[in-house]
């Protein structure tokens, strides 16, 4: 049977969210990954109980390009500081009429067309494959949607997110194109900080804030930073609302994930115990230790 974990709540977002009222015993905390540098310190508190941890994503001051984020080194920091379940706040393009501005969509689904940026942390000398199918916890899911209809915010649930490189926004004739693939919203940060959180075996679930139409919408001027800003800004007190709320909901949770984010390794590994290559299971030792080391 599976031993219950207590919940710590790990939050990815933009800066602003840990000035949240009621966070208590907040400290920032530098902490090391063989991986490289996180993002920023990270931030540390209470909640009505609940311990939660804060990364702001591109750094405090926003000083990372997408392409910059050392995202195995973000997953693998948060899961040293004990984070379970993951929630990730960013901001993205709407390709979708029903999709608006100031719509919150749980998205379930995502495309990865990054290239430039490290996606695993397994590799030469211990080889893992990670199934993707399902890459967001329902339950984390739930608790958003819940969440949004408790503060009464416009939220969506389901649709695929398309992760582009960036850091240029989309020409027409992409924007155009990503619509007929079935994607509903575009950003340059959920890959592959989705994928990297599966391997990590961390219940994970994505808010995405859509700031624009991208520029597919014929009656929608070509995507500014400051109409994407003036949105956000809008978005700040919508979204510590919703982590205000969502924290006590995840921190009553009692058992192990019903959907299994928790045993995403069970079956991945399959390079042999005898050849792997010992440094990479050192390095490995946070994130895969439960498997390595049983």
């Amino acid at each position: 049977m599976s031993k219950a974990r207590e919940p710590v709540i790990g939050i990815i977002g933009g800066s602003g969210l840990y000035q949240m009222d009621g966070l208590k015993d907040v400290t920032w905390k530098k902490v090391s990954s063989p991986f490289g540098e996180p993002s920023d310190e990270l931030c540390l508190g209470t909640l009505d109980g609940t311990r939660v941890v804060f990364l702001p994503r591109h750094g405090r001051g926003h000083r990372l390009l997408p392409s910059d984020i050392n995202f195995r080194a973000n997953i693998d920091a948060l899961k040293r500081c004990g984070v379970t379940d993951l929630l990730s706040l960013s901001a993205v393009g709407g390709l979708r009429e029903e999709l608006p501005p100031g719509t919150f969509v749980v998205v379930d689904q995502f495309i990865d067309r990054t290239f430039a940026r490290e996606k695993s942390f397994f590799g030469s000398g211990l080889v893992a494959h990670v199934s993707m199918a399902n890459p967001v916890c329902s339950r984390l899911g739930d608790a958003v949607m819940s969440a949004c209809e408790s503060l009464k915010v416009s939220a969506h649930r389901g649709g695929t997110y398309l992760a582009i490189e960036g850091p240029h926004f989309s020409s027409l004739a992409e924007s155009r194109l990503y619509r007929t693939w079935g994607c509903d919203v575009i950003g340059m940060t959920n890959m592959p900080e989705a994928k990297l959180a599966r391997e990590a075996e961390l219940c994970y679930a994505t808010v995405a804030m859509v700031t624009d139409f991208d520029c597919w919408h014929p009656e929608h001027d070509a995507v500014s930073m400051d109409q994407i800003v003036s949105v956000l800004l809008r978005n700040v007190d919508k979204a510590k609302g919703l982590v205000r709320h969502m924290v006590p909901m995840l921190g009553s949770h009692e058992g192990p994930c019903r959907q299994g984010c928790h045993r995403a390794l069970d079956h991945a590994l399959v390079t042999a115990p005898d050849a792997r290559d010992p440094a990479l299971v050192e390095k490995l030792s946070t994130v895969a230790g439960r498997v390595l080391y049983s």
